[in-house]
C-alpha cells in the first residue's frame, strides 16, 4: 500500500492493515444465538499474527496483521455487559500459539451497533497496547447488525484515558471519540480461514 492510501490515525500516525475474515461475523454471531436468545452479550477475542504481503503494484512487502484465531473465554454476560473470566488461561493460549489479541467481538443482544461506556473504556485498554486494534459489534436484531469501530487518536483515546468517571454507564462529551475502522485499516477479507477456539 502506498503512503498516500494509508490508512493514519487522526494525529497522522500510520496503521497497519489488519485482514478479518468476513465469516467470522455470522459463525460469532451463532456461536452466541443461545446467549442472545436470552438477552445476554457473548465477547470473543480476535488473535493473530503480523505477516508481510506484496503491496498491490508494487515489488516490496508491508507488514499486515491477519486474524486467524476467534478465542471465546470463559465468561459471564448481564444484557449490556461481557466479562471474561480466567483471564491466565486466554495468556496462556496466545503465548503457546505466538498470536496477538488484535481487536475483541461482542454482542449487542437488545441494542444497536455503537461503542457504549463500557465498551469504550474497555477498548481504551486494547488500543493502548496496539495502535491497530478494533471492536466489533454485532447487533444480531438490528440493521446495520455489525460496526468495527476504533477509538480516535489523540481525541477519543485520550478522552478515555483520562476519564474518572466510576459509574459502569456514564456519558463522555460530545465529539468523534469513536470511528469506523471497516472504512480505515480493517479489511474484511473472504476465503480466509478462521480457527474457532471456545474455553467456556
Amino acid at each position: 500500500m502506498d503512503e498516500a492510501n494509508q490508512s493514519k490515525t487522526e494525529r497522522g500516525v500510520p496503521l497497519k492493515t489488519v485482514y478479518l475474515p468476513r465469516a467470522c461475523l455470522h459463525r460469532f454471531v451463532a456461536i452466541a444465538k443461545a446467549n442472545t436468545m436470552v438477552n445476554k452479550e457473548t465477547c470473543g477475542l480476535l488473535l493473530g499474527k503480523m505477516q508481510q504481503k506484496k503491496s498491490h503494484g508494487h515489488k516490496r512487502k508491508e507488514d499486515v496483521f491477519m486474524v486467524s484465531t476467534l478465542l471465546i473465554p470463559k465468561q459471564h454476560a448481564t444484557s449490556d455487559t461481557c466479562t471474561m473470566d480466567e483471564e491466565e488461561s486466554v495468556m496462556r493460549f496466545t503465548e503457546e500459539r505466538g498470536l496477538i489479541t488484535l481487536g475483541w467481538i461482542h454482542t449487542h443482544p437488545t441494542q444497536t451497533c455503537f461503542m457504549s461506556s463500557v465498551d469504550l473504556h474497555t477498548h481504551a485498554g486494547f488500543q493502548t497496547m496496539l495502535p491497530e486494534s478494533f471492536a466489533v459489534v454485532c447487533a444480531p436484531r438490528q440493521k446495520p447488525n455489525y460496526g468495527i469501530f476504533r477509538l480516535t487518536d489523540p481525541s477519543g483515546l485520550g478522552t478515555i484515558l483520562g476519564c474518572q468517571a466510576r459509574s459502569a454507564f456514564h456519558p463522555h462529551p460530545e465529539g468523534p471519540i469513536y470511528t469506523d475502522a471497516d472504512r480505515g485499516h480493517v479489511t474484511l477479507k473472504d476465503e480466509m480461514s478462521l480457527e474457532i477456539v471456545d474455553l467456556r
